[in-house]
């Protein structure tokens, strides 16, 4: 197999313009190492908040009360519900780190980074894909020209800020009590972070177990997985056909064949989709014992 270097320097430029490569055995990087251990914190702490959360939530349920007893108890799920917190905060930190470090690398404006083709904040345009995306569905128009980001991929994106900001200050008002009421906070305050914690909570494992796994692994031309995340790369052709304005944009810009690299590993593969469909399994039974639970309590 050749080197990515090799890969690489097949490429060559016509008039300034990256000529298209040929071929399907050539890979794309869509996420580099840092983002994509970044993203396993978030599946690793959210499915644990997740678990140990429907337990507390849940817990005059029946198959949660079993599921506590598995796992050793109220006080064990209580603590690695407290832990996943903290890892939550902790890439939540490190990845405001990572977008300051490069912005000061791109020597851009804070506006050029919120309102250029790379961001991840909202744009009038992504509204406008939006409206394309629907008439795609009902066969009334192409398939959108996606760039970078697409507008739902957005979406989950600040959802995670808004998951922070909501359900992580209340989760810390309920964690600590005591010190919260002491600074002069009125006591009521902690009955309105348990609903808000517990609702926010239950909305957010609803949206990221359905919504979200549809869109990254059970879509059609996914199905049954999506191991990008968790490879870093994808095949040209396939970015070629799902971004393919991006791609436009690479390859005006002369930067597609930095981004070229081989294929990944055979080991990294089959390790991506063991640990993927552990997580998408775990996501799927646990939304499958909330409806449960749900039914019961209002039979």
């Amino acid at each position: 197999m050749k080197s990515d270097q090799a890969t690489k320097k097949e490429r060559s430029d016509v008039g300034g313009i990256q000529e298209p490569p040929t071929g399907e055995a050539h890979y794309i990087e869509r996420f580099d190492a840092y983002s994509r251990f970044l993203h396993f914190l978030v599946i690793v702490s959210f499915l644990s908040l997740a678990v140990t959360g429907m337990i507390i939530k849940f817990s005059d349920s029946s198959v949660f009360q079993f599921l506590a007893r598995m796992m050793g108890g109220y006080e064990v799920t209580g603590f690695i519900h407290r832990v996943s917190a903290l890892v939550t905060f902790l890439y939540f930190g490190l990845h405001l780190r990572d977008v300051f470090r490069r912005k000061r690398n791109s020597q851009s404006s804070w506006k050029d980074m919120l309102t250029g083709e790379d961001t991840l904040a909202p744009r009038l345009e992504d509204l406008k894909e939006f409206g394309q995306t629907v008439k795609w569905f009902v066969g009334k128009g192409p398939r959108p020209k996606y760039g970078r980001w697409t507008y739902f991929e957005k979406f989950d994106y600040l959802a995670v800020f808004w998951g922070v900001a909501i359900i992580g200050v209340s989760g810390i008002v309920l964690w600590f009590p005591v010190f919260v009421t002491s600074i002069g906070m009125p006591g009521w305050i902690i009955n309105i972070a348990t609903i808000i914690h517990s609702d926010e909570a239950l909305l957010a494992v609803g949206f990221i177990f359905t919504i979200h796994f549809f869109n990254t692994h059970f879509r059609p031309d996914k199905f049954p997985m999506d191991t990008v995340i968790f490879t870093g790369r994808m095949p040209l052709k396939e970015f070629r056909h799902e971004r393919p304005r991006e791609y436009d944009l690479l390859l005006k810009n002369g930067q597609l064949n930095e981004r070229l690299v081989g294929a990944p590993s055979p080991k990294l593969v089959r390790g991506a989709r063991i640990f993927g469909f552990t997580a998408l399994s775990i996501g799927v039974v646990t939304i499958l014992l909330i409806i449960y639970s749900l039914i019961i309590h209002l039979a």
